[in-house]
């Protein structure tokens, strides 16, 4: 069915709206509303928990990514964001959806914050863009590790010198899921720094 010209007049103009204004929102828990953010024209709004706020894009100090899988969803990416006042938000790439089921939202946070990043560089930002843990938390997790690892290999020689078949197959097994999960962890949030036009992968869905 042909549209007449009366029909186009009536229909709004999105086109100038979506190419200034990119929206995101995900629910931290099934209780309360969605965390909203933002992108338009004057910089990053948010509305969190009943508070709000517009950031100029040059008056974000702090950006930080990291991977933070939870027991209900093993990719879960997240961003904390900070301004030149000291107040930080957070930016999950998954929403709870039902009290068994909390789904990712890959593809539209990895949009919305590769668009964040290009209007602060844009807006001539000097933010600070790291990845991943803190180094002080990053080397007590290694320890952490390391000390697990040496424990399990020391429990696996003595389970094979005393033929203990059984335990050494259990730790065997253990050992695979600890490496596939906790080194999965640790790889993807070694300290970093980054630039806005590339953002580190590992920290990305």
């Amino acid at each position: 069915m042909r549209k007449t010209r009366q029909d186009k007049r009536l229909e709004p103009d999105l086109s100038n709206d979506a190419a200034a204004v990119t929206r995101y929102a995900y629910k931290a828990s099934l209780i309360g509303a969605a965390h909203q953010f933002e992108l338009t024209e004057q910089g990053l709004s948010w509305r969190v928990a009943g508070r709000s706020a517009m950031w100029p894009y040059a008056d974000i100090a702090i950006v930080r990514l990291s991977y933070r899988p939870v027991s209900m969803q093993s990719r879960r990416f997240r961003a904390d964001v900070g301004n030149a006042d000291g107040a930080r938000i957070v930016i999950l790439s998954t929403s709870w959806q039902t009290a068994a089921l909390m789904a990712p939202q890959d593809r539209d946070y990895r949009a919305f914050m590769t668009q964040l990043h290009a209007r602060m560089a844009s807006a001539g930002s000097r933010a600070v863009l790291v990845g991943g843990l803190g180094p002080r938390v990053y080397a007590a997790a290694m320890v952490c590790v390391t000390l697990v690892a040496m424990a399990m290999a020391g429990l696996f020689v003595r389970s094979i010198a005393t033929g203990e078949w059984a335990g050494a197959s259990f730790l065997v097994g253990f050992a695979a899921l600890f490496v596939w999960q906790v080194g999965g962890f640790v790889r993807r949030n070694r300290p970093l720094a980054y630039t806005p036009d590339h953002l580190p992968e590992a920290l990305l869905p």
